[in-house]
């Protein structure tokens, strides 16, 4: 910006020095000429005047006297001439001729630094002031990549960053990096010693990789958790969130709403709300009876998606013990993010889900907002999101949210 500034201002110099600078020399040199021809006239009038005198004075037409006389008054005149023609060189001097074409020229070069300084410089940008989205043309998993390597990266420099080594747990295990989740919430509980808050987490990754079964391992996490903290919202969240996998509604409600209860401020309170009352919608359909709030009840049940999946006859066959299917529905209109997301073990299929706002991303726009959804299925042979060669997906197309439909898993990835 500042050679951009540099380059402009001294070619508005040097242009406006090339235009002034020939218009005031031709100026100065038309006055020399002038008083030139006027200080030639003036001796050569002189000159002759004396020639005369002197003949006259040889001719003793004149005595001396009377031609010394003449003589003087002839050099007074000279002198009077002399000064006259300097005065009148002056007074046209501040009268500058043929300023139309040198004007001009001043405004074309000024508005042409103008032109270039609006095209190449950075005066819409200036105007604009956006930052650029550093994210542009990366998809969900390869910005959870490089979030992670940006945070091993600031751990190398500051290995005793317990606050940090919890982060990228949860990091790893929104990457599917379980084993290296376990590590993490380890390593942080070396440095600060053994909580709930840790100990939950772990859990949690423990749960994932064991594709969503509760193993004794996991089992015996979460009662430590408990005891050390009753309240610990990341292990009731885990507790509640395998009961409602399981149709324990009543258990998943429970832990869920001690989280309410608790008062914690860092815990988003309304994902906890719809999932809640998503478990209690569920109970009462498995029960027979209506919730109490039967009305707010059927409000949720007209922002849900529900979805029953299966696969093709032809790749039943390819499902593995270890894959996992997810499940996610993103906005018919607009940008093409994920509004919600769940994911099950492929050994369920087929199974029936439902997507509503208790499964949301964690983005602003939830499922609740928008009115058709296009909903993706993948069996993942690798653990991740996003399809990969050999795994097997199927598509919706576009669903009314509040309505079922079916969805089938019809096509390998080459």
């Amino acid at each position: 910006m500042t050679t951009l500034w540099t380059f402009i201002a001294l070619f508005v110099l040097v242009s406006l020095v090339l235009i002034w600078l020939p218009h005031f020399r031709q100026q100065k040199m038309l006055q020399a000429e002038e008083a030139g021809v006027r200080r030639s006239t003036n001796l050569e009038l002189f000159n002759n005047r004396l020639a005369t005198l002197e003949k006259e004075l040889a001719d003793e037409l004149l005595d001396q006297a009377e031609f010394d006389s003449l003589k003087k008054e002839l050099e007074i005149s000279l002198l009077q001439d002399m000064k006259q023609g300097e005065d009148e060189s002056l007074v046209n001097k501040v009268k500058p001729k043929g300023l139309l074409w040198p004007t001009l020229m001043s405004i074309v070069v000024i508005g042409l630094s103008g032109y270039f300084y609006s095209h190449l410089g950075a005066y819409a940008n200036l105007e604009q002031a956006t930052p650029a989205n550093p994210h542009a043309g990366m998809d969900a998993s390869q910005i959870m990549a490089q979030r992670i390597s940006m945070m091993e990266a600031q751990l190398k420099a500051e290995p005793e960053n317990s606050q940090l080594m919890f982060s990228l747990g949860h990091a790893y295990i929104n990457a599917n990096r379980f084993d290296d989740a376990v590590k993490s919430f380890d390593n942080a509980m070396k440095q600060v010693g053994t909580h709930a808050e840790l100990i939950g987490p772990k859990a949690t990754a423990l749960y994932y990789k064991a594709n969503q079964r509760m193993t004794p391992q996991v089992q015996a996490l979460i009662d430590q958790a408990l005891a050390l903290d009753p309240e610990d919202p990341s292990t009731l969240l885990l507790v509640g969130m395998d009961a409602f996998f399981s149709a324990d509604y009543q258990k998943a409600i429970d832990a869920w709403q001690i989280i309410l209860d608790s008062g914690r401020s860092d815990v988003d309170r309304t994902a906890i709300i719809n999932a809640i009352d998503s478990a209690k919608m569920r109970m009462g359909a498995a029960t027979g009876e209506m919730p109490q709030d039967a009305t707010h009840q059927q409000a949720m049940a007209d922002k849900n998606v529900t979805v029953e999946i299966s696969i093709a006859p032809e790749l039943a066959a390819q499902v593995g013990e270890s894959d996992m299917l997810f499940i996610f529905a993103r906005n018919t209109e607009g940008p093409k993010v994920p509004l919600a997301a769940t994911k099950v073990s492929a050994k369920s299929l087929p199974v029936t889900i439902t997507l509503d706002d208790s499964t949301n991303m964690g983005g602003n726009t939830k499922l609740s907002d928008a009115k058709n959804v296009e909903v993706i299925a993948v069996l993942s042979k690798h653990g991740s999101v996003k399809a990969q060669p050999g795994d097997i997906q199927g598509r919706i197309e576009t669903v009314k949210v509040g309505a079922t439909a079916k969805l089938v898993l019809d096509t390998q990835v080459q």
